[in-house]
Formats: C-alpha cells, sequence, structure tokens
C-alpha cells in the first residue's frame, strides 16, 4: 500500500507507513552519495531545538495544545534515540541544511499523526510546515541545532580529556624515580626521569582541556528566531524570546540568543575557532602517540623503555609480535581532525552574503572530530597509558654510556675538563662511566648523587655545588 504526496514540484509514492514524506524522498534521490547519515548527537540536538520551537509557539498561542503535546512528546523520543532510522537524508547534501530541517518536519508531523489516531500523510491535521516549522527557517534553526550538538559533544570531549590528564599525571608520579635517556633530534642529549615525560604530556593534555572547556564560550551564542537572514522577519518577537528560554530548558545548556542575529545567521568562524582548538588537541595528541610508539619500540631492535599492554596479536605471521595500535590509530584520528579543521575553515570562509550554504558539511566534519577524539582519547587512557609500565632496566642501562653523563658532569668541573674526559674516553675505547670511576675522577657515591631523581627534580644546580 502506498500513499501520494505532492509539492510544488508535483506529485511522489512513498509506503503508506513511511514516516517521512515528499520533501524528504527527493532529498534521498538526489543527493545518494554515501551511505552515511547524520551525526546521533545532532539529531538529538535537532529534535531538541525543534521541540523548543513547539513550546514556544504552544505558549503564544500559535500551536493548538493537543498538537504541540503529541509533537513535543515526538521530539523527545527522538532526542532520546527514538525513530533515527527515519532520518534518512545524507549529511552531503545542498540547501544549506534545508533537507535536513523537512526530514525533521515531515517524521514529527507522521508522529504525532500516529498518536492521535491518523495515518501518516494527514497533513490537514498536523502540517510539517505550517505546524511542526511556524516561525522558523532553516537557516536559524540548523546552524542552532549544530550548536547544541557541539556543545554536548564538547562535554564528552572534555570529561575524556581530564580523565586522562588524570591518568597521565599518576604514572608521573609513579615514574618519577626512574631515570632515563633524554633525546633531541632523535639522538642522545641529557638524563631526565621517566616521569617528567609523563609531566610533559599532561602538562599539554591539561593545555587542551583549558582550551575545549573555554570553547564553550564561542558557541553557545545561537540565532534561533532570525528565521531566514537573522532579521526575525515572519516570526512574532514574543515567540523570538520564548523560543531561546525554551531551547535552555531543554537543553540543559548555557545558551544565549545573539545580539545580531543577522550576523549570528551567516558568519561561522565560530565554528572555525573551535575547530582550530580541536587541531591543537589533535596536535599534542600524535606527539604523544608518537612519542609512545618510539619509546616501547623493540624489544631488541628499539628503545624499549616502556612496555605498552598488549591487546591483540601484531602480525598474522610473526608469532608473538605485539603492536602499538592504539597510539597508531591516535594518530590516523589526528590527521583525521587537522583535515576536518581545514575542510571547516576554508568551509567558514566560502559562505555567501547572508547565509553559509556549506553548513552541512561543516557540520559533518565537525561532529566527526569531536567523536573520534572523544573515543580515540577514552582508548589513549583505558587501553593504553593507564596500564603502560617502564622497563626500569632499559631506561637505565643507557645512562652514562657516552656524553649524556659528560653533559651532568659540566657544572660541576666546566665544559674543557669534561671534554678532555670524552676524548679520553673514545681514544681507549671504553665507556664515559667507566673511565670516570676507574680514573677515580669521581666516586661511585658522588656519581650517584649527580644522576639521583632527586637532583634531576631540582630545576637547575646551585652556584657553588659540589660532589
Amino acid at each position: 500500500m502506498s500513499r501520494i504526496e505532492k509539492d510544488a514540484l508535483g506529485t511522489l509514492e512513498l509506503p503508506d507507513d513511511c514516516l517521512y514524506g515528499i520533501h524528504t524522498q527527493r532529498s534521498v534521490n538526489h543527493f545518494a552519495y554515501s551511505e552515511e547519515r547524520l551525526d546521533p548527537v545532532f539529531i538529538k540536538a535537532f529534535a531538541l531545538v525543534k521541540k523548543a520551537c513547539i513550546l514556544a509557539n504552544e505558549e503564544t498561542g500559535f500551536l493548538d495544545s493537543d498538537k504541540a503535546r503529541v509533537l513535543a512528546e515526538s521530539c523527545s523520543e527522538i532526542a532520546g534515540g527514538k525513530h533515527h532510522s527515519w532520518i534518512v537524508v545524507n549529511p552531503w547534501q545542498g540547501g544549506a541544511g534545508t533537507s535536513t530541517n523537512m526530514n525533521f518536519n515531515e517524521v514529527l508531523a507522521n508522529l504525532a499523526l500516529k498518536k492521535m489516531g491518523f495515518a501518516p500523510g494527514s497533513y490537514d491535521k498536523i502540517h510539517p510546515l505550517h505546524d511542526v516549522n511556524r516561525h522558523q527557517s532553516t537557516n536559524d534553526v540548523y546552524p542552532t541545532a549544530l550548536r547544541v550538538a557541539v556543545l554536548l559533544r564538547l562535554k564528552d570531549l572534555e570529561k575524556a580529556v581530564t580523565d586522562w590528564q588524570a591518568g597521565l599525571q599518576e604514572k608521573e608520579s609513579v615514574f618519577q624515580n626512574i631515570l632515563k635517556l633524554g633525546r633531541t633530534e632523535l639522538q642522545d642529549a641529557v638524563p631526565m626521569t621517566l616521569g617528567m615525560t609523563f609531566g610533559a604530556w599532561a602538562e599539554a593534555v591539561a593545555r587542551d582541556r583549558w582550551r575545549i572547556f573555554k570553547a564553550r564560550e564561542r558557541i553557545k551564542i545561537h540565532n534561533l528566531g532570525g528565521t531566514a537572514v537573522g532579521t526575525g522577519l515572519g516570526a512574532p518577537r514574543e515567540y523570538i524570546f520564548k523560543a531561546s528560554e525554551h531551547l535552555k530548558k531543554e537543553t540543559g545548556l548555557v545558551l544565549a540568543r545573539a545580539e545580531n542575529l543577522v550576523d549570528a545567521t551567516q558568519n561561522l568562524d565560530s565554528f572555525a575557532e573551535v575547530s582550530a582548538i580541536l587541531k591543537s588537541y589533535a596536535v599534542n595528541l600524535m606527539k604523544i602517540a608518537n612519542d609512545l610508539r618510539l619509546l616501547s619500540s623493540g624489544p631488541a631492535g628499539g628503545f624499549h623503555e616502556l612496555r605498552l599492554p598488549e591487546i591483540q596479536a601484531g602480525s598474522s605471521i610473526m608469532p608473538g609480535k605485539v603492536n602499538p595500535v592504539i597510539p597508531e590509530s591516535a594518530v590516523q584520528v589526528a590527521l583525521r581532525v587537522m583535515s576536518n579543521d581545514q575542510v571547516i575553515a576554508q568551509a567558514a570562509g566560502m559562505g555567501q552574503l547572508e547565509l553559509n550554504h556549506l553548513i552541512p558539511l561543516i557540520t559533518h566534519s565537525f561532529m566527526e572530530s569531536l567523536k573520534l577524539l572523544t573515543a580515540v582519547t577514552v582508548a589513549m587512557d583505558h587501553h593504553c597509558t593507564r596500564d603502560i609500565q617502564a622497563n626500569r632496566e632499559s631506561c637505565e642501562s643507557k645512562i652514562g654510556e657516552g656524553w649524556t653523563l659528560a653533559t651532568a658532569l659540566v657544572p660541576y668541573f666546566g665544559y674543557d675538563t669534561v671534554q678532555t674526559w670524552v676524548k679520553e674516553a673514545l681514544a681507549e675505547k671504553k665507556s664515559f662511566k667507566n673511565l670516570v670511576l676507574e680514573k677515580k675522577y669521581l666516586t661511585p657515591d658522588q656519581l650517584d648523587t649527580i644522576l639521583s631523581p632527586q637532583n634531576m627534580l631540582k630545576l637547575g644546580f646551585t652556584p657553588g655545588d659540589t660532589v
């Protein structure tokens, strides 16, 4: 069985029980570019925006209470995770998100119709445009939904980053007494502690945590009520204020209506700014992930100073091989987020006059970055750094074999003297440490004092320090 729906362009046949309508079907027909669908959190956010508008129209007397009740209930169901299978439009769509808005308008209308005992498509009872979309434009509803979705995802990301930071700080404490070789340009440098390495990572992640927290301020300003270009044309003044109030209540978020709705409708630089913050986190994520790969490399032919948790087999041909798969996945996520940032920046800059027609691309890229970063941060915390182990023997065996120890002695004996000892060690083909001890330039106790973790952690030497 089927029903016929019509619009200004003609008619289309849809199954009787189909909860979307002709506008959605046209979008499905024209934008079948991929199997991708809208992000679930964005769907939730869009439903909450629609509910706020419905409640505002009811409160201002523009929507019958019975209609408002079933429509609001339908919005709540979608926001709670139901009926997402009927939100079928592709993220890759023209029209600045109109296809998405119409998909919601039609599904909400038909859900409400069913609740009232009517068949889907009975738009003389509840109409997708006249009732569900009353006093709205895609141009104010869609960007507002994106802001809500980003804020919801940012909360999840902030928690994940906070937890990871705490885990890295815990390892900083656990490994504070393990000496290791510092390296610059992949060459031996001076001694440090393994705890210092984790402390530096934790500090970098802490900056990202702060940036992500502050990003809320850039996203919380919405343009709901501005309708087509931000003038509010076609929407009652009281409705505009009420819709904003209901939006804050329904989402539980700190949101504010823009003072200049024309600006908030056409300019998406705030998304470019927050995307750049996500890119900054991706930079640190990549750096830490690559460091972990290096420090855990081996075991026979690499640094082998860290042992990452063994979570899956690493080869289909080499028995016993285990790869650093979580850091490897993190690097890939970081690259994707950096790519998305470039897309978002260009798309934000290509908006023309009163509207950015590329907001569907911004939405898809932004939500992907947030989702991936949150998931990989949890993975880095739970499946990598939380259960990481130090190979103390491998860390400490590299200390003192060359100019690493020599640099540590310069504050006590002077550059020229220590350089003479280095040449002597090279000439006699001995490790620098053994030569220093054999020649009795230092006693074992003095050497232990210089290389003690406490000495590394005290932040530099004091003039007149002796051993």
